[in-house]
């Protein structure tokens, strides 16, 4: 599995300070936020501040409403965590392993999935602060469900390309190793990134290169 794209979406400096800050709050909204909308915005805080910004005030400024908005749907805070990496397991499923299923050929499945991932962002941020969270007790077991359907599905398209179960296992931990030592170059070790054609020419490399022929 590839990498983050090296270069996302650009934010206005207002935008950005707000993002980084956490704090701008939405005109106050009428009508009910559903849960889901309570999940989505801890997933968006999660990409921006990781795990620990995670709060009931913050989120309620957010979204410009009450805290009571938050306790008609969650308990506490850990009930809303646990919703929004459930949230966040089940876009990828269906966005991601979805989408791939309708793709017969698995050399050329896996070509699509190399370049979908790459080409995707918060989704790569969000797993990115997850990883430095894993003594949290909501996110080490998400984290290894992830993990492992993620080795599986790459372990199991490499055997239908031909490849024996061994070598398949091999090569899908050598492609999940490059996922995830890209993100910590890029997300946590602040490598510059890319220009945009240098990263296409990287994708591409790595697909030649991991995709049997």
């Amino acid at each position: 599995m590839p990498k983050a794209d090296a270069n996302p979406p650009a934010s206005t400096d207002e935008e950005g300070a707000a993002s980084r800050s956490g704090t701008r709050a939405r005109p106050e909204r009428s009508g009910r936020l559903s849960a889901d909308d309570w999940a989505q915005a801890a997933l968006d805080l999660i990409a921006e501040q990781g795990v620990a910004a995670v709060a009931v005030e913050p989120l309620a400024r957010r979204l410009g409403v009450t805290k009571g908005s938050f306790y008609w749907h969650f308990p506490s805070r850990e009930a809303l965590l646990q919703a929004a990496l459930e949230r966040w397991e089940s876009v990828e499923q269906q966005a991601v392993f979805g989408a791939l299923e309708r793709v017969p050929d698995p050399r050329e499945r896996l070509r699509a999935l190399f370049q979908m991932v790459a080409h995707e962002y918060q989704s790569h941020v969000i797993y990115s602060a997850l990883l430095k969270a894993l003594d949290h007790p909501v996110v080490q077991p998400v984290i290894d469900r992830v993990s492992k359907r993620r080795l599986d599905y790459l372990t199991a398209s490499f055997r239908q390309t031909g490849l024996g179960r061994e070598d398949a296992q091999h090569r899908a931990r050598l492609t999940y190793a490059a996922y995830v030592g890209f993100l910590q170059l890029n997300l946590q070790l602040h490598q510059a990134r890319m220009p945009q054609e240098e990263f296409e020419a990287y994708v591409e490399h790595l697909t030649r290169t991991l995709v049997p022929a």
